[in-house]
């Protein structure tokens, strides 16, 4: 039999597998699609994955060079998955080699040992068993307890489920094994939830039936649009349709759209089930990543919580897929492979012929589209759960109102009375650092960013300027670059110059911050929500991170300080997503026996789509807004991509780009529409000139029908070595 050349996908911008002999004395029967080896490429070596083996190469068979090595005694991609990303790289017409790439954590992409870490698991011996309550009243009182629990485990206890305890219970722990009461052994390492989970909640009505109609969904594809108004409980109906897959001996992959929603749902998870589970997301180190994603392809995990990456994640016998939050854009990559991770989940779901659950109080557009047509099934919450109501909500005329660094008088009187009755404020605005602005009184210069077309952000604490684009950062100057003057004043507020506010207008009240920058280290969001929930701060104020999710019973009052900061964004989807952030941070207010109160502060009172927002809720405004979108033709209601380019020098991104439109052309572009070659909204960022090119079409096919063989050969065209570009299918915003 002829020895069989190996089509492997390796990670390279080039729109090709490409062939290899197998790697001396490998027996060809053991190669199979999905298994890493690795090859000579170039000058260099990297890892590939094979793709399939053939008998006809695409290159004279005696200019194929043979593999070095074979990595896995078995495919680390199932066939499944391997299916997905073939997928995934026609729909989003990215390289093969760098799409599955994308799929494996890091060090399996260098070419590491497909190994799970272990952990410590402290069980009971048969002498432990023993010990009768005469020797256990001797006891010191840490091994005491320490005994007790053991006892009271039925599967054995690890370091993760005895972390509440005083740290000296590694000590009197150590003591037990050397007495021979308990012994310990090495486990994968898994997340573990409670020995004794938490009893589950009665449900209201609305929640029963939908649990109920869920439950008639697993074992067959459904995609169900949750659609509950914030506090109505969607997570406690997660929570239960788990439940049913877990009992069925299958797993469940959770997808959250940000690294900061994560710990209060693995949280929420562990106090319900004991069930071993995963976290995959960006705050892992490489191997905590390489762990969980091998425990969960093996099985031993039963529930994978993760961000968007996580929707790759290779499972043994999948059962549901839950996206929470689904309207999140965070949900779409916007690097690399550009992929949606909430459509994704969709597509995987029908795959595997399973459920997936799309949750949100505020649904995109395109999920109400799918609904309106018939492709998604629609379950509805439109009731808070337990006795908390839905907070009232104002728009607060600022006109002509005294403001202080954000503030009116009117919100701060408000403020009070709420802090009064031993209450909790959040106040919401979605910038942070200490201002936008530095500009000089004297002459008029303004702090730029030397890389961006955009101002440095001043961050007073830390006394530097910023780029929030770029990352770059200098020291904040002394005097006026340009005239010498020392009188430089911010214009603007951030969240910085709100907390430094809040300490002169309502002195000896706690203030907590919650952004980005107070959030940096590890573990310290965690710190700053416990504190929130005991009460030791009165006043929240905080971007988007404080949005969603998270639940505080004493917040009675939510002060948005810019809603009009969305009004009159470039994108077509800014007016979404700033309806879809008010009703967001609007249902942090109330969601206890308290009832809420939500104030959004503007300029532009009598603005229609804000008033039919806070007058008939998110749906009326989202039913407009669709409306809009069907008279002008734009998403969900047409099919977009989106060619960015970008270079030192401003010619050459829109040379390229201009071959590239001339190229469509060519290839016949029928149904779709080009616009451009235009500048980005911010021509220069991080030192490089912008431009974009945008096609649009009434019918996807159309608008792939170009893609499929345009996007390969812009790589040939002669200004694209001068360029760096990409391409962005279904873009979530044409910045």
């Amino acid at each position: 039999m002829p020895t069989p050349v190996l089509r492997i996908a390796v990670p390279s911008p080039l729109y090709r597998s490409f062939d290899y002999l197998p790697p001396p004395g490998c027996d060809p029967t053991r190669l199979k699609p999905g298994m890493r080896l690795r090859l000579p490429f170039g000058r260099s070596r990297t890892v590939g994955i094979l793709l399939e083996l053939s008998q006809t190469p695409q290159v004279e068979h005696h200019k194929l060079k043979a593999a070095l090595e074979l990595l896995d005694d078995e495919p680390l991609l199932p066939a499944e998955l391997m299916g997905l990303l073939r997928l995934v790289s026609d729909y989003y017409h990215h390289p093969i080699g760098e799409t599955l790439a994308t799929a494996l954590p890091v060090l399996l992409r260098q070419g590491s040992a497909a190994a799970a870490g272990h952990r410590a698991l402290w069980r009971i011996t048969a002498a432990g068993k023993e010990v009768d309550s005469d020797i256990l009243a001797r006891l010191a009182k840490r091994q005491a307890d320490l005994l007790q629990r053991l006892r009271a485990s039925r599967n054995g206890l690890t370091a993760d489920q005895l972390s509440g305890l005083p740290r000296n219970w590694v000590d009197a722990m150590a003591t037990l094994v050397k007495k021979g009461w308990a012994e310990a052994k090495q486990i994968p390492a898994l997340e573990f939830g409670r020995a004794e989970p938490e009893s589950a909640p009665d449900l209201n009505e609305a929640q029963a039936q939908t649990v109920e109609r869920i439950g008639h969904c697993l074992g067959l594809f459904s995609p169900l649009l949750l659609d509950g108004v914030t506090g109505s409980g969607k997570t406690e109906v997660y929570l239960r349709a788990i439940t049913a897959v877990l009992a069925a001996g299958r797993q469940a992959l959770v997808l959250v759209p940000e690294i900061t929603l994560t710990p209060q749902l693995v949280g929420r998870f562990k106090r319900r089930f004991s069930t071993p589970m995963v976290v995959l997301h960006s705050g892992l180190n490489d191997r905590e990543r390489l762990n969980a994603w091998l425990l969960a392809r093996s099985g031993e995990a039963a529930i994978v919580i993760g961000t968007r990456s996580a929707v790759f994640t290779p499972m043994q016998s999948p059962g549901i897929i839950i996206v929470d939050e689904e309207h999140d854009s965070s949900f779409k990559q916007q690097s690399g492979l550009r992929y949606s991770a909430r459509d994704l989940a969709v597509v995987r779901a029908r795959r595997l012929d399973i459920p997936v659950i799309l949750g949100s109080a505020t649904p995109s557009l395109e999920s109400l589209l799918n609904v309106a047509q018939g492709r998604y099934q629609h379950l509805t919450l439109p009731q808070r759960a337990g006795s908390a109501k839905p907070p009232h909500i104002d728009l607060m005329d600022v006109r002509h109102q005294p403001m202080e660094d954000q503030l009116s008088a009117p919100l701060l009187r408000l403020m009070q009375q709420h802090l009064d009755q031993d209450n909790q404020v959040l106040l919401f605005l979605n910038l942070r650092g200490f201002s936008p602005t530095l500009i000089c009184h004297e002459c008029g210069w303004v702090a730029h960013c030397r890389r961006c077309d955009t101002h440095m952000t001043l961050h007073l604490k830390k006394r530097q300027l910023r780029c929030h684009h770029c990352g770059s950062q200098r020291p904040v100057t002394q005097q006026c670059p340009d005239c010498g003057s020392p009188d430089l004043r911010p214009l603007g507020s951030g969240t910085e110059r709100i907390e430094t506010a809040l300490a002169q207008h309502l002195p000896g009240i706690g203030v907590s911050r919650i952004d980005r920058d107070s959030t940096q280290r590890k573990g310290s969001l965690e710190a700053l929500l416990e504190e929130i929930n005991r009460g030791g701060k009165r006043i929240l104020i905080g971007t988007q991170m404080l949005a969603k999710g998270h639940h505080f019973p004493d917040v009675t009052l939510v002060g948005v300080l810019d809603g009009d900061q969305g009004l009159f964004g470039v994108d077509f989807r800014a007016s979404e997503r700033m309806a879809q952030l008010i009703i967001q941070v609007a249902g942090r207010a109330g969601r206890a026996d308290k009832p809420g109160h939500v104030v959004i502060q503007t300029h532009h009172p009598d603005n229609p789509m804000l008033q039919l927002l806070c007058r008939e809720g998110y749906h009326a405004y989202a039913q407009a807004a669709m409306d809009e979108r069907h008279l002008t033709a734009l998403p969900p209601y047409s099919h977009m991509a989106l060619l960015r380019a970008e270079a030192a020098q401003s010619l050459q991104p829109e040379n390229f780009l201009h071959q590239a439109e001339q190229l469509a052309q060519q290839l016949g572009s029928a149904g779709v529409e080009l616009y451009g070659p235009m500048p980005a909204v911010m021509e220069r960022r991080a030192g490089k000139y912008r431009y974009q090119l945008l096609l649009q079409a009434e019918r996807r096919a159309d608008l792939h029908r170009l893609l499929t063989p345009w996007t390969p050969q812009l790589n040939g065209l002669p200004e694209a070595r001068k360029v760096r570009w990409s391409l962005d299918v279904d873009p979530v915003d044409l910045i």
